[in-house]
């Protein structure tokens, strides 16, 4: 997953920019981003703070971690089944 420039304090103080009537194009000006990530963030993380958004990454992590596990005990199931010569 490719990192981000900006920490969850910096995007927070942005998107509270966005807020008080800062305009987002001059936002993007002063921090050299694009407005689609201004936009991408106002829609993920609007109304958040910082330690919500921490913890709602830490949750995204373990998803990710899950459906990976998943992915590779489903393989080894199918290759098993194929070993013993059941048809799935």
């Amino acid at each position: 997953m490719k990192k981000s420039r900006f920490s969850d304090a910096q995007i927070i103080s942005i998107l509270k920019q966005g807020e008080s009537g800062v305009p987002v194009a001059q936002l993007c000006r002063e921090h050299g981003m694009s407005a689609a990530s201004f936009y991408k963030w106002r829609s993920k993380y609007g109304g958040l703070d910082a330690p919500m958004i921490q913890s709602m990454k830490s949750t995204e992590d373990e998803l990710h971690r899950f459906k990976k596990m998943y992915a590779e005990l489903s393989l080894q199931n199918e290759l098993l089944k194929e070993a013993l010569g059941k048809k799935p």
